[in-house]
């Protein structure tokens, strides 16, 4: 039947003469016109005021009119709430039609009107469908339930609607069963929300249902079985043998050809191993079991990338998570995840993730030179990321470090810019993670000092210069010519620019003692920047007061990096473990982080998933300041006394040292040669002796770092504001700097 004469325009598409059509003695023209209504209403177009109009046709034996008037109804029920009651006698006649279709269509939109006057004739009709001998009538029923509990809660319960959705879960038709799991399933969230989370649980999965929930997967509709399957995974079972039953009843669902009953299956059989190790007498050890079961996960999990690109970025996302926790279970499956040259870039970037999950020393290799074909691909941001991968790669598995680094040289002498910045980056990951073991290669990475321009780029090669600067032959000279543009580098590379200087200086004193001076000098009080300037300051003092402490502070062992990706928290991972096949596990996030009008901090979070409860804020500000801040305007919170006022005795005096300038190369090198340590103790006297000093004399701190000649000889008795002075000082060991 050719329906776009409906939507075709012509004089005759006015309101008017549509009202003059609904109200024709003729069957087949009030049809029409009824047609043309939801057409214009479909198309956007402004009909409300035929309601009364087409209210009329409601009572008609023809089916199709019925479901077209009553979608208009739906549709223009708010608009109209005083008409719709004129409905209710059509809806109530109609519960009680013996054509179970229409009785279903009949409660299925008195549901859907959301209009409060509409809902106490609604009551005996659901009433009398929640009990109809049709399963048809009763599934849509059941689902009717859960609207009416949305629109009123109280209502719900005092006509005791959700015992009797308890009473459907028992019904011999898997339809109902699982129209009745939905409908509590969506009470049970609905409740949590208006309880701020804390469920009354209207429907908990027992011993008493759980063999009917089960036995309904098989004929039920697939989104039936996601229903079902979403809830018996809060079932906890009494011991391993029921656990192992459920398993045993839930895997054939994995052979299920959507995806999305895939996942449940697999949420609901990752949940149950968890139990299988309770009071388990049969004989058969829960490590085996297990095994076996991983070993039937694998080709289904495998098979979920079959699907187009946006479904395989939510299997990919959701098999992550599964092998953070059961690594061995695709261990087999690695060359699933290789890239395709036509993926989009999404969905590589989430298999690079898995290929380095799934890395082991059997695989490696192959795995290697997979990432090698990666990285001469054209997509900069993929490669970067393999690159990224390759270093991952080498962090995780020791023994297949000297062939990442290999790889990565190769890349290097592509003299690709991009290839080369990644690779330096990576290339110092695996120094910090494997210390003094390729140190060889420094050489041939300082070739290419002039191709690094991106920062994190060159702050890797400033640190690995500064770090192994005794192995390199010309590292003054090439930190002096990084520090010639120190003003206009980025902060990283200031902040590793000064440590590598600080380095270098300790490793080669006689060398770097203008060099060390000048880039204090810049750190210090040439740039706006407060992290470096601070850093500078720490090693001023370091070294002018204990160059043997700066030596052991500055050049200390550090411990081997690991790969952070790699590492979860235990009991979040078992949180988004129970969200497989939601957003939870798309986002890798609880959902109480991002659902809509929830506000949670990651501590809530961290608490809500170890069962800890709500402890004391200890960032909230004191008990004044919040009660100020409710009573005061925020423009008045400083005139407020939030303290006693500290006494004028205790008041801090500045103080600083006496300083004296080097005028004679002697004197600077009596300096220098006690900063170093290299001066006899019984020549070396007190670096300086505090002493108030007035307002008008400055000082240049360098002046601490290069002038220990200048002292206040023993034999002088410090005075009682004198020995004040100095305690203060030893309590804060920068006051000097001040």
């Amino acid at each position: 039947m050719h329906r776009h004469k409906f939507f075709s325009t012509n004089k005759r598409g006015e309101n008017f003469e549509l009202k003059a059509d609904l109200n024709s003695e003729y069957r087949h023209v009030r049809s029409e016109a009824v047609k043309k209504v939801i057409a214009n209403m479909t198309v956007g177009k402004d009909v409300s005021g035929l309601f009364p109009d087409v209210l009329k046709n409601m009572q008609t034996e023809d089916i199709e009119l019925k479901k077209l008037v009553y979608l208009y109804l739906m549709n223009y029920a708010k608009t109209q709430p005083e008409l719709v009651i004129l409905a209710v006698n059509t809806f109530v006649k109609d519960s009680d039609d013996p054509n179970p279709l229409i009785r279903a269509l009949a409660i299925r939109t008195m549901g859907c009107i959301r209009v409060d006057k509409i809902i106490d004739y609604l009551t005996e009709p659901l009433r009398k469908c929640l009990k109809d001998e049709n399963p048809y009538v009763r599934k849509t029923a059941a689902t009717c339930v859960a609207k009416l509990y949305e629109m009123n809660p109280v209502l719900t319960d005092e006509q005791e609607f959700i015992p009797m959705l308890h009473e459907l879960v028992a019904d011999v038709n898997p339809m109902v069963v699982a129209n009745a799991v939905v409908a509590l399933l969506d009470i049970n969230e609905m409740d949590a929300q208006m309880h701020n989370g804390v469920a009354t649980r209207a429907f908990k999965v027992t011993q008493a249902n759980i063999n009917n929930l089960l036995h309904a997967l098989n004929e039920c509709t697939e989104w039936g079985q996601v229903a079902i399957l979403t809830a018996i995974t809060d079932y906890r079972p009494s011991n391993g043998k029921e656990a192992e039953g459920i398993i045993d009843r839930v895997m054939p669902r994995l052979q299920h050809v959507n995806g999305a009953v895939v996942l449940a299956a697999i949420k609901v059989i990752l949940a149950n191993l968890r139990y299988t190790h309770i009071n388990n007498d049969d004989g058969v050890s829960p490590d085996d079991f297990q095994t076996t079961i991983f070993r039937k996960m694998a080709p289904p999990l495998a098979t979920l990338l079959a699907n187009p690109p946006e479904f395989q970025f939510i299997a990919l996302r959701n098999i992550q998570l599964i092998l953070k926790k059961y690594p061995s279970i695709l261990d087999r499956e690695i060359r699933v995840f290789f890239c395709k040259y036509n993926d989009p870039l999404y969905v590589k970037l989430e298999k690079l993730q898995i290929l380095i999950d799934l890395a082991n020393p059997l695989n490696v290799d192959q795995l290697l030179a997979e990432l090698k074909e990666y990285a001469n691909e054209v997509d900069v941001e993929f490669v970067r990321q393999t690159i990224h991968a390759i270093g991952r790669v080498a962090i995780k598995i020791d023994e297949g470090a000297e062939r990442c680094v290999s790889i990565l040289l190769d890349l290097i002498e592509t003299g690709i810019s991009y290839v080369v910045q990644e690779a330096m980056v990576v290339i110092m990951n695996i120094f910090r993670c494997y210390p003094n073991q390729y140190e060889a290669i420094i050489t041939r990475l300082c070739a290419n000092l002039e191709a690094v321009d991106e920062p994190a780029a060159k702050a890797a090669l400033i640190w690995m210069i500064g770090e192994y600067a005794e192995r390199i032959d010309n590292a003054t000279d090439l930190i002096e010519h990084l520090a010639d543009n120190f003003h206009d580098e980025n902060s990283q590379v200031q902040l590793q620019l000064l440590t590598a200087t600080v380095k270098l200086f300790l490793k080669k004193p006689q060398e770097t003692q203008t060099l060390v001076q000048s880039v204090l000098q810049m750190a210090t009080t040439g740039c706006d920047n407060a992290d470096l300037r601070d850093r500078g300051y720490v090693y001023w003092r370091l070294l002018s007061t204990d160059p043997q402490a700066a030596n052991t502070v500055v050049l200390s062992e550090k411990p081997p990096v690991q790969d952070a990706l790699q590492q979860s928290e235990s009991t979040l991972l078992d949180a988004l473990l129970l969200q497989i096949g939601t957003l939870a596990s798309v986002y890798h996030r609880p959902p109480e982080t991002f659902l809509a009008g929830e506000r949670y901090g990651a501590d809530l979070v961290h608490q809500r998933t170890t069962g800890m409860e709500d402890e004391d804020d200890m960032t909230a500000p004191p008990p004044k300041i919040q009660a100020a801040l409710k009573t005061t305007a925020v423009e008045d919170l400083l005139d407020l006394d939030w303290g006693d006022t500290a006494s004028p005795t205790m008041a801090h005096t500045p103080t600083s040292a006496t300083h004296t300038p080097i005028d004679s190369p002697a004197m600077a090198k009596t300096a220098m040669d006690d900063l170093l340590g290299l001066a006899s103790s019984s020549s070396s006297a007190p670096m300086h002796q505090a002493a108030p000093l007035p307002p008008a004399v400055t000082s240049d701190p360098l002046d601490d770092l290069f002038n220990s000649s200048a002292s206040v000889p023993s034999t002088v008795q410090p005075s009682s504001s004198t020995n004040q002075q100095k305690q203060k000082q030893q309590q804060d060991p920068f006051a000097d700097l001040l």
